[in-house]
């Protein structure tokens, strides 16, 4: 495993290969050339310290202030970290697939431009259409997650906001903030990369600094006795009774998930995956980075790493200062202060949350728009939507769109209806990419790959075994809403996609507009 920052060599570039089929697969030089297309590509703007900020910026967010608190009370006790850990290496498996992909393909697009190089087109298209769903999902899971944490704030000035214009209480309204939110930063990722990394890039310091203040004053209200026993006894955990509820290999296995014990800390971490999302985002920048063959791996990795540490760094903290049966799960962290007397780190909390899931709805926001980009460049989406901006160099019919769309879906749509469905879709997409991984090493050994992933096909098959496992362990609900999602996705593409795709109609055919 190594970094080859030379330029791209080796063999010859394949021959296409025929577009017949819905398997036919469009070249990493097909790829590479489209970036060239005059009004149809993105500005090379980022550095590796811009994709390390940009992962570093999605994936810290609500997770970190949430997630850890409720997992520990519910699945895991003090071993929560160990969770993290857990999920932790299993995007590492997966980062080290999109990190080959990446720096070999630096084309935007993530997961299915890697399937299209390798697997064909009709998985491509079944992956971006899922990307289009995760990246919506999580822009409108975050988005609800920093409205209430705002609304929180304005109750303390006393600034009320009315319940018909959020979702409290649970009850029907339209969450304005969220939505305001979104149509903000819809402009912003629209104005171009160097802004949006120059924003990025203060918010991240922001949010960072407060978790690093979190910790450090936490550690002055540790107790010991907090951590007995750091792995609770094992006790079964039979979910609501509901069919709809239960995880997928309770139902297709009679296996019962435990809480607590050893394989508890399995099942916390099928819940603490949610934290993790967002490193592949990263691979989504590609088209727009410097030196992606150097960069991204850099970024990929880099993001993972830190997150990683802050994540049980946290966990660790939260489970010292108060025993773990006791946090609370909607606010574990402020509750934590409160509860040893220092509700000042409290509202600082808030505050950085607050700050902190700005940063994630706009990465999430651009990952989706370079993701609908690629398919619409490639004709399996109308190739009006590929325009670039001639001033902004972006791809601002898509922006606009997407970002309306995920404005309503943050408005109507609350963080629990969401959530699960965002999991559900990252996972998948890591299946395809280290399935990817081990097709084109077989397909295309020719190939100059700045970046390899070691122990092929070893470590792919893991990731696939590991990303499957944590799927199986999300509700049967989940994996027939995503069902009914993928169906919708072969109707449009059989539908569209399919006679529209460029390598259907031959490279050189008249473009649509």
């Amino acid at each position: 495993m190594g970094l080859d920052i030379g330029s791209r060599k080796g063999g010859s570039p394949a021959p296409q290969r025929p577009a017949r089929g819905v398997f036919r697969t469009k070249t990493v030089e097909q790829s590479l050339a489209d970036t060239e297309e005059p009004g149809h590509g993105l500005r090379k703007e980022l550095s590796a310290l811009d994709l390390v900020v940009y992962g570093v910026g999605v994936i810290v967010g609500t997770g970190i202030f949430v997630v850890t608190g409720s997992v520990a009370k519910q699945y895991a006790g003090p071993a929560v970290s160990l969770a993290f850990v857990a999920a932790g290496v299993v995007c590492a498996l997966a980062a080290l697939c999109y990190a080959e992909f990446a720096s070999t393909v630096p084309v935007a697009g993530s997961a299915y431009t890697f399937g299209y190089a390798s697997i064909g087109e009709l998985p491509a298209w079944i992956i971006g259409w899922d990307l289009i769903l995760e990246l919506a999902l999580g822009a409108g899971v975050v988005a609800g997650g920093w409205s209430g944490y705002v609304r929180s704030l304005l109750s303390h000035v006393g600034i009320d906001v009315p319940a018909s214009l959020s979702h409290q209480n649970g009850g029907f309204g339209f969450d304005v903030l969220a939505a305001a939110l979104v149509l903000v930063l819809t402009g912003i990722v629209m104005m171009g990369m160097k802004l949006s990394a120059r924003i990025t890039g203060l918010v991240v310091a922001t949010k960072i600094t407060v978790v690093l203040i979190v910790i450090f004053a936490g550690l002055f209200y540790i107790t010991g006795s907090n951590y007995k026993p750091f792995l609770p006894p094992s006790q079964p955990n039979t979910g609501t009774g509901s069919t709809l509820h239960a995880p997928l290999v309770q139902v297709m296995f009679g296996f019962t998930p435990s809480s607590f014990g050893v394989m508890g800390i399995f099942s916390a971490a099928a819940v603490v995956f949610f934290a993790f999302i967002g490193f592949d985002i990263v691979a989504t920048a590609a088209e727009e980075t410097r030196h992606p063959q150097r960069d991204v791996p850099r970024g990929i990795l880099g993001s993972l790493v830190v997150c990683t540490v802050l994540y049980v760094a946290v966990s660790l903290v939260v489970t010292g200062m108060q025993k773990y049966s006791d946090l609370d799960t909607s606010a574990p962290l402020a509750s934590a202060f409160k509860a040893v007397g220092a509700p000042f780190w409290s509202g600082l909390i808030s505050f950085g949350a607050a700050v902190g899931l700005t940063s994630v709805v706009m990465i999430l926001l651009l990952g989706q728009t370079r993701v609908f980009f690629a398919m619409s460049r490639d004709g399996l989406l109308p190739r009006a939507f590929s325009q670039v901006h001639p001033t902004y160099g972006t791809p601002y019919r898509t922006t606009v769109l997407l970002g309306v769309v995920v404005a309503l879906i943050a408005g109507f749509f609350t963080v629990e209806e969401l959530e699960q469905m965002v999991n559900i879709g990252t996972l998948f997409a890591f299946v395809v990419v280290a399935v990817g991984v081990i097709v084109l090493r077989r397909t295309r050994p020719d190939l100059h790959r700045a970046f390899r992933a070691p122990w092929v096909p070893v470590l792919p098959v893991l990731s696939v075994g590991a990303s499957l496992w944590l799927m199986i362990n999300l509700s049967v609900e989940t994996w027939l809403r995503f069902a009914g999602w993928m169906a919708v996705g072969c109707v449009v593409y059989f539908g569209y996609g399919r006679s529209h795709s460029r390598l259907a109609r031959g490279r050189d055919g008249a473009p649509e507009h």
